[in-house]
């Protein structure tokens, strides 16, 4: 897990590809594996920006085939799928011709997410992501939670402009969040490009919530407009928390006040500790790729396909299965900061990891205490929540 956080921006939209941390690895590997970019080759590459409407969209593999790809434009924070074929031989993915499913749309964040299995039947991932040119004269805000979703209670609005924004009220201004039953929400600033909001205390379940976005022409900064006009809405699902004691090992999950399960776990090292605090579930994979590289742990790790992925930070902390490790969960911490529980290789419902997934949604917290860290930030991920109210709306740019 890095010390080191992304960019307010690229952490709430390109943060998909750094998967984060393990441990007790051993020697499972059979000889020197691939890197994640020789195993499945993506085209634009990982993070890129700015990228023409007219350039080419493929996915590949040197080796092996091709189990699946899913190629998703997030436009205006809702999620559509770009129609592709994986070649017959199994060995590229490319989008549908000569319909123009697969053209690129101007101002459009993309993320591909790619499962290869090789000549042995073992599995990898890789999951990228790129946003396509924007005019210079223009602003957009990318932004989650998905239109037409459902979440859990502690989800946080967050959004992430791509150029710096100078006139931060009249931006804020021209967002609404509103919610049935009422409360009250408050936007709060993270540098230029970040602006999150939330009520004081987490959604109750059943709230539906309406984001109002009524940016176009909005002067963003001198010279620069906003384009986007856009309503979208949302469903708070039932109370999930997760309460991770990294001293005793364990994780305790409540939901609507009654506790579902308490499960043995393993978290970070007194090395690489995991972070205290709330943090947000942004994002589920039920198989991913980590590699050390990604998060400054240089090739200390790199496990093609780890089950049961769910994203805590964005500077890299998951709670994920873990296969590899025996007899670590609920005795000792050996992580390089992420949340292991028990799994099996290729992933199984009836492990505590599947369980797990299997009941979580994005916008559910999970809090870790007795770690030797520090509280997670607030701007690494949805870590909001760590602020009190006051501080939280003293960012406001209307107060």
């Amino acid at each position: 897990m890095t010390r080191t956080l992304a960019r307010a921006a690229a952490a709430a939209a390109l943060a998909l590809a750094l998967t984060g941390c393990s441990g007790g690895l051993g020697s499972w590997f059979d000889g020197e594996p691939l890197s994640p970019e020789e195993a499945i080759r993506v085209v634009p590459a990982d993070k890129a920006r700015d990228v023409l409407v007219g350039s080419p969209l493929e996915v590949s593999v040197p080796e092996g085939r091709l189990e699946r790809v899913r190629v998703l434009r997030v436009e205006d924070s809702e999620r559509q799928e770009v129609r592709g074929r994986i070649s017959a031989d199994g060995t590229s993915w490319q989008p549908e011709a000569p319909t123009g499913a697969g053209k690129l749309l101007l101002a459009a964040k993309y993320t591909v997410h790619a499962v290869a299995v090789d000549e042995d039947g073992k599995r990898s991932a890789r999951t990228t992501s790129f946003t396509t040119h924007v005019p210079d004269e223009r602003f957009i805000g990318y932004f989650k939670p998905e239109n037409r979703s459902t979440v859990g209670t502690g989800m946080i609005v967050s959004f992430s402009f791509n150029r710096p924004i100078e006139n931060r009220a009249a931006v804020e201004r021209a967002i609404r969040v509103t919610s049935q039953p009422a409360v009250p929400v408050v936007g709060h600033w993270f540098g230029k490009e970040r602006l999150d909001f939330r009520p004081r205390t987490y959604w109750k379940p059943g709230t539906r919530v309406t984001t109002d976005i009524r940016l176009r022409d909005v002067a963003g900064a001198p010279e620069v407009y906003g384009i986007q006009n856009k309503t979208v809405t949302f469903t708070v699902g039932r109370h999930q928390t997760s309460l991770v004691d990294a001293e005793a090992h364990t994780m305790t999950v409540t939901r609507d006040g009654e506790v579902l399960s308490e499960v043995p776990i393993s978290a970070g090292t007194a090395k690489n500790p995991t972070y205290n605090g709330k943090m947000v579930v942004s994002e589920m994979q039920d198989v991913t790729r980590m590699n050390g590289r990604t998060v400054g742990f240089g090739g200390e790790y790199d496990i093609a396909d780890v089950p049961h992925a769910v994203r805590l930070s964005a500077s890299g902390t998951f709670l994920h299965g873990n296969y590899w490790a025996r007899g670590v969960f609920g005795s000792s911490n050996t992580s390089h900061g992420c949340i292991g529980l028990r799994d099996v290789k290729g992933g199984s419902g009836s492990t505590p990891a599947g369980w797990f997934f299997d009941r979580t949604l994005v916008g559910d917290v999970v809090e870790v205490i007795n770690s030797t860290d520090r509280i997670v930030a607030p701007d690494n991920g949805l870590g909001g929540w760590n602020m009190g109210w006051d501080q939280w709306t003293a960012g406001s740019a209307l107060r």
